[in-house]
């Protein structure tokens, strides 16, 4: 890993003082672009935010509020990388071990999950059995950092992977994400788009009891199968849930045996538009855990799809276009990446709250959305990962310095 410069802290609000945000009074993602004012001043936050954290964590004790466990020192703490900042070298350890998971036979029983053929797929397994009490509910950002976490020492342990989750910066590639090092096709990426088919963009449509009309999204530059790079010949086992991208919805409700190729529609509409610096921005800023994840997340059955679901649909395809089965694809786990980045930077700014607070607002329930009706999610709440691996109380995830854990975020370059 990369050594990591400490300097002076740059004032927090001072970073944010340094221009005029654009198109103000708008919503998010209504700003198609944003201008390279905001792209600075994110750099600057978020290179204010690591140096503190940094600084705290080299003193000794530690002078922070952050739980930080005893054997999680400067020294020993490891840091994500952007995944555009890895050598050639380090992102090839990366495609070969998670080829190794997809070879490596499943632990899913065949009564669960009869389509599961592979340790990737246990991934793809649980996230689909678990979809409707994950997303929209109090466990969003908690589980989703154990589950990263569990994939990532999967790869490690069980594939040698020599490195640690990657994360993909989504706006540092917005205008051309199909030309990035995750998205360009090479022998180093995640695998190309897919091949050009003409198209009308996704369509959103609310499900039965659910107001609001369909919701049509920008077309990406794809839409066919990934034909490029290191995942051109990826078999996907399992979805989707619901028909995507000329696919059918699969068998025993996205479980069963469904063998198909990888299928992309990469392109700038989507990430300009909810994947912008003004996103990240808009996030990092936000006072609560509740008012942080209705950015995030967006509104459910609306155009307000927030950066969450604009990373999903920047990738879109089958199965990355498909909520439950969105895992097969293997840039999920960089964009998911990326979002636990964000919250931990976040709560990095206000340790004294932050490593405590669960959403009590209409997402912070144990049901989608609260509907039906549900109690709020508590900090003892297990976050179970079914056969992909441990499970763990949302309590002991909510600090990345906190043991099990001990990582950070590395700078994007």
């Amino acid at each position: 890993m990369s050594k990591m410069r400490i300097t002076t802290p740059i004032s927090h609000i001072s970073v944010l003082l340094t221009c005029v945000r654009p198109i103000l009074g708008l919503p998010n993602v209504l700003r198609p672009q944003t201008s390279g004012c905001v792209k600075e001043q994110v750099s600057r936050l978020i290179s204010s935010i690591t140096s503190d954290f940094v600084g705290k964590l080299g003193s000794s004790p530690p002078r922070s509020n952050v739980p930080i466990s005893s054997n999680c020192t400067s020294k020993t703490i490891v840091y994500r990388r952007e995944y555009g900042s890895l050598s050639e070298a380090e992102r090839l350890d990366y495609v070969n071990a998670v080829k190794c998971l997809q070879r490596l036979p499943a632990r899913t029983p065949a009564s669960v999950a009869p389509g599961a053929k592979s340790r990737f797929d246990d991934f793809v397994a649980v996230h689909i059995n678990q979809t409707l009490t994950l997303h929209f509910t109090g466990n969003f950002t908690a589980w989703h950092r154990w589950f990263v976490y569990v994939y990532e020492t999967a790869l490690r342990d069980e594939c040698g992977y020599g490195g640690y989750q990657p994360y993909w910066d989504w706006p540092k590639y917005m205008a051309a994400p199909q030309d990035s090092p995750i998205f360009n096709g090479d022998p180093y990426s995640l695998g190309g788009n897919g091949q050009y088919i003409p198209h009308n963009g996704t369509v959103i449509t609310p499900p039965e009891g659910v107001s609001g009309g369909d919701i049509q999204l920008p077309a990406g530059l794809g839409g066919g199968y990934v034909v490029t790079g290191p995942f051109a010949n990826m078999t996907v086992n399992l979805g989707p849930f619901g028909g995507t991208f000329g696919t059918e919805p699969g068998p025993d409700g996205g479980l069963g045996y469904n063998p198909r190729g990888l299928k992309r529609d990469v392109g700038p509409g989507i990430n300009e538009r909810y994947c912008n610096y003004t996103a990240v921005l808009d996030l990092l800023e936000k006072p609560t855990i509740t008012d942080y994840r209705l950015l995030s997340e967006g509104v459910p059955y609306t155009i307000e799809i927030g950066p969450h679901g604009g990373g999903h649909y920047v990738i879109n395809g089958d199965p990355g276009g498909d909520l439950f089965t969105s895992p097969g694809d293997p840039a999920f786990w960089v964009h998911h990446g990326q979002m636990d980045r964000l919250w931990t930077l976040w709560q990095t700014r206000d340790p004294s709250t932050r490593y405590t607070q669960l959403d009590n607002g209409t997402y912070g329930h144990i049901t989608w959305a609260n509907s039906p009706a549900s109690r709020l999610t508590e900090l003892d709440d297990i976050i179970d990962m079914g056969y992909a691996g441990p499970s763990i109380r949302i309590r002991d995830v909510m600090s990345t310095t906190s043991a099990p854990f001990c990582y950070f975020y590395e700078e994007s370059a």
